[in-house]
């Protein structure tokens, strides 16, 4: 029954998550659009910075921004805070009922660091945090006044936990901690900085003094990091499909140059938004593709353990499928985190090894995140076999 329970929990919160990062990203898109769309026009409205029309469902709208505010408050303001919110919360809850109610399983490599369920999610927990007071630090100081420099030291703190990750948690909770880790930094900005920030505006309104520029100047340096930090946190959210990239001996490169392609590509549109095409903007898809099959060359590729095996009889494969697998993958399964095999896959059979051969080279060949955490203590060598085996067609006899 718990594991019941746990599944329709994961499934729900994987749901809220999505839906609220949707909305969330959404908005963050539309709105460093609407920014660089934003043309100076004559008879515009004093302290209007700029205006933009669109069409959309039948409609035309017309978007006005103020240089600073407007004179008075408007009757109603939308605000746009609950979509990162809600996204951080369901991201959060599900760190907790995926990693940390299943340490042991999940979060937990005894081959990299012999920690504790409580140990690992405490220190899940507070690098998360940990990440936000860095960047929020860095922001505030000197450097926050030089984009370049505050690119490149964001990216050396992204690459710092990068690594601290894939020292201490599984392959694959090191990877999506990545992700989660940013996503931590963009929703702290804006819980934080964005909306504080916006409320002191409305506050100066409302008491009918002139709200400080510097305010909004601090807001939109926040919103557009978020927005370069986009499809790179995505990509790591559902990461966990894939274990060739987190798997990979070099999965904290792999991670790294995925963040590098997803800025490159947002380079990209946030400057011809602004109606500027500069061939600096133009290579930056080019070499965004350049760095994607840079990865997929690195990750297709395991000569550590697809060489040297030799001749492998399907006995060996067997017993190793038997030591290593059965406990999860089974009909019957003995772990105690199971009450079923895991996406339905059991290898009780001959045949149905042979069937899943690919999805065994996969997950033991090209990346070693099975067994999870290693808990069987499968070595290089099997996996060397597993691997010639596949190699040679997966023959039974």
């Amino acid at each position: 029954m718990t594991s019941v329970i746990l599944d329709w929990l994961s499934a729900i919160l994987r749901w809220a998550h999505v839906m609220a990062g949707i909305a969330w990203i959404g908005s963050s898109f539309f709105f460093i659009w609407l920014e660089a769309s934003l043309k100076k026009r004559d008879g515009q409205a004093p302290g209007i910075q700029g205006e933009t029309w669109m069409v959309h469902g039948g409609g035309f709208y017309l978007a006005e921004k103020y240089a600073v505010a407007p004179e008075r408050m408007p009757d109603e303001l939308h605000w746009f805070k609950y979509e990162a919110y809600f996204t951080l919360i369901t991201g959060l809850l599900l760190l907790v009922v995926i990693y940390y109610l299943e340490a042991e399983a999940f979060l937990i490599d005894r081959d990299k660091v012999a920690l504790s369920p409580l140990w690992a999610s405490l220190l899940s927990a507070g690098s998360l945090a940990v990440a936000w007071f860095i960047y929020d630090a860095m922001c505030r100081s000197p450097l926050g006044q030089k984009t370049g420099w505050l690119a490149f030291w964001l990216f050396v703190e992204i690459t710092a936990f990068t690594f601290f990750y894939h020292g201490i948690f599984s392959d694959r909770a090191a990877f999506l901690h990545v992700g989660a880790m940013i996503g931590t930094i963009m929703a702290a900005s804006v819980f934080f900085v964005i909306i504080p920030n916006q409320k002191k505006v409305v506050a100066d309104l409302v008491a009918g003094r002139k709200p400080d520029p510097a305010l909004g100047k601090q807001a939109g340096q926040r919103s557009l990091h978020n927005n370069y930090l986009t499809l790179p946190v995505i990509f790591f959210m559902v990461s966990n499909h894939y274990p060739a990239m987190f798997g990979h001996p070099w999965s904290p490169l792999i991670a790294l140059g995925v963040v590098i392609a997803g800025a490159l590509v947002r380079h990209y549109f946030n400057v011809t938004n602004h109606g500027i095409v500069t061939w600096a903007a133009i290579a930056s898809i080019p070499a965004s593709v350049a760095v994607v099959i840079v990865l997929i060359i690195i990750t297709a590729y395991r000569p550590d353990l697809r060489a040297g095996a030799g001749e492998v009889a399907f006995g060996d494969v067997q017993r190793i499928v038997d030591t290593h697998c059965v406990t999860c993958h089974s009909a019957t399964p003995s772990h105690e985190s199971f009450s079923e095999a895991p996406k339905g896959v059991a290898f009780d059979t001959a045949d149905a090894i042979k069937l899943h051969a690919e999805t065994i080279k996969a997950q033991t060949v090209l990346s070693d995140i099975m067994p999870l955490g290693n808990e069987t203590g499968m070595t290089d060598n099997e996996r060397r076999t597993l691997g010639a085996w596949i190699d040679q067609g997966a023959p039974l006899e």
